[in-house]
């Protein structure tokens, strides 16, 4: 998209009010200036990575309405570009998003909270060093609520004079900065009464000192994200339960939390986003007080948590109604009891099951009639996971968008009952030993809904040039990926039993297909030479 395009919409379109331009990189400050010339009811303008400068700036700022402005990555946007906003003062302008502009510095800054003084969010994450003057320039701001500084770097008491400026502040992100320490967060968050939301995130410098201080100066907080701040202790975590009663968000990823953190935790009844992967010390015990006192529960990530099994998710099912979203990826322990709980779940769209050997199709297949919404399911290395799976998903999950197959059992009769579901976007089928180039080809040709698919880079060369590009045109990008099977042994075959035939019902030929799938994932070991090429 050109000039001449974005020309055509601003003279066909007066009462244009939102406008999203990221990466079009045909767009240039002349295009720009004559959108603000003839849509004077612009309200959002989203400008990121285009290659405009500092000649449209002054015309943008003009505009009497606009309330959002994106202008992130714009290498065209530097201190003297922000320089000139002095001169057009925008008192409409809400929301500022100046990140990964990595030419604008503290001088920029300053030129910007002069020019915009009713500013209530801005976003200089990946930007520029925070420095004391800069800190300082934020007082032109009384009416701040939202700042972003994610990955900046703070110099010497460059985060104090925040806490000094920003005291209407209601969030405040620190995630991965450097330079953020125990004694200087403590003093911000002491000042910072109305805050609601902190995002401290892979700050591994600051210890208990500053949790103790977070907890009791800012009890009003809805949203904690801390996820890999390594140095807080598991009775540091359990402040934030004692103290912080009203948080609906908790990110808490990889940290010491153990069963006492969690049944701190099941103070706050409002939680509705749990994020407590790789936290190697908790277990049934503790989850369950969250399944029983978290009933507003939509998000919980269990990520690697290897002490949990089927008694804990189980609880969480059956507390927890509103589910929305599980990450149980890599909790080895969990079985098909714990897919038939969380059937019960009739809100539940994001399930991710990654790396669990002892679930099967009988599991899934209860998900997939129980969990009408589902729109996302990672099954990799689930290896007792078929083609009988597929089949009960194609029949009942049509939500469905994105999937992920990987080193299961799925043939290409799985494949190609999978293309029958009409909104599926986005499928990873690598390492599918069942999948032939045949098979792979009339799955995709059928799917029409495509837009990604991640395949091993050997099918490249075995299906048909002119078919591939049929499916490209259609709006499907193909991923290639050349990586080496990793050698995983399949679980010993269990013939069922007449209580688990039920799970089937009646009919006789799925009963059939799923007993003849299971006898061929378990004769095709991976020791064998024909099924190692073949996966290869």
């Amino acid at each position: 998209m050109t000039d001449m395009g974005l020309g055509c919409i601003a003279v066909g379109c007066p009462d244009l009010r939102d406008l999203t331009l990221n990466w079009c990189l045909g767009i240039t400050d002349l295009g720009v200036q004559l959108l603000a010339l003839k849509c004077k009811k612009l309200r959002t303008l989203n400008l990121s990575y285009t290659m405009i400068s500092k000649d449209c700036l002054p015309a943008i700022m003009k505009l009497p309405n606009l309330e959002v402005l994106a202008l992130v990555g714009c290498v065209g946007i530097d201190d003297d570009a922000l320089s000139g906003l002095e001169n057009g003062c925008s008192k409409s302008l809400r929301v500022l998003d100046l990140s990964t502009c990595r030419n604008v510095t503290h001088t920029g800054v300053s030129s910007v909270v002069k020019a915009v003084p009713n500013l209530l969010e801005l976003n200089l994450s990946y930007c520029c060093n925070v420095t004391p003057s800069m800190g300082k320039c934020f007082q032109m701001l009384p009416k701040l609520q939202t700042l972003k500084l994610e990955g900046c770097k703070f110099m010497a008491d460059g985060l104090k004079y925040i806490g000094i400026s920003c005291v209407s502040l209601r969030e405040l992100s620190l995630s991965k900065c450097s330079g953020v320490t125990d004694t200087d967060l403590s003093f911000v968050v002491s000042r910072l009464k109305n805050l609601l939301k902190l995002d401290i995130t892979c700050n591994r410098n600051i210890t208990d000192v500053s949790l103790a201080t977070i907890t009791s100066s800012c009890p009003s907080l809805v949203s904690l994200r801390m996820e890999s701040c390594s140095h807080f202790s598991s009775e540091g975590l359990r402040l934030i339960g004692k103290r912080c009663c009203h948080l609906e968000e908790l990110d808490i990823t990889d940290s010491d939390l153990d069963d006492e953190g969690l049944k701190a935790l099941s103070g706050c009844r409002k939680l509705s986003s749990l994020k407590i992967g790789i936290c190697m010390r908790i277990s049934d015990e503790g989850l369950i007080h969250i399944g029983k006192s978290c009933p507003e529960l939509r998000d919980i990530d269990l990520y690697r948590s290897g002490g949990i099994s089927d008694e804990g998710v189980t609880q969480i099912a059956q507390g927890c109604p509103m589910l929305e979203s599980i990450n149980l990826s890599y909790c080895t322990e969990i079985t098909d009891v714990s897919l038939v709980s969380l059937s019960k779940c009739a809100k539940l769209n994001t399930l991710e099951i990654r790396g669990c050997p002892s679930v099967s199709s009988a599991g899934l297949s209860e998900i997939a009639i129980g969990c009408r919404l589902l729109a996302k399911l990672d099954v990799k290395k689930c290896f007792a996971i078929n083609d009988v799976g597929m089949l009960f998903l194609s029949q009942f999950s049509h939500s469905l968008r994105q999937i992920n197959l990987s080193y299961c059992s799925v043939t290409d009769i799985g494949l190609l009952s999978l293309s029958s579901i009409c909104g599926l976007q986005n499928m990873t089928i690598v390492h599918l030993a069942g999948i032939t180039p045949n098979g792979l080809m009339a799955a995709l040709m059928v799917s029409g809904g495509l837009t990604r698919v991640k395949l091993h880079a050997a099918f490249r060369s075995m299906m048909p040039p002119h078919m591939l590009k049929v499916v490209e045109a259609r709006g499907c990008a193909f991923q290639w990926i050349d990586k080496p099977f990793k050698v995983f042994y399949l679980p010993p075959y269990k013939p069922r039993s007449s209580k688990s035939d039920a799970t089937y019902g009646n009919n006789s030929l799925e009963m059939c297909l799923y007993d003849e799938i299971m006898r061929n994932a378990c004769y095709r070991r991976l020791d064998c030479q024909p099924y190692m090429n073949m996966m290869v």
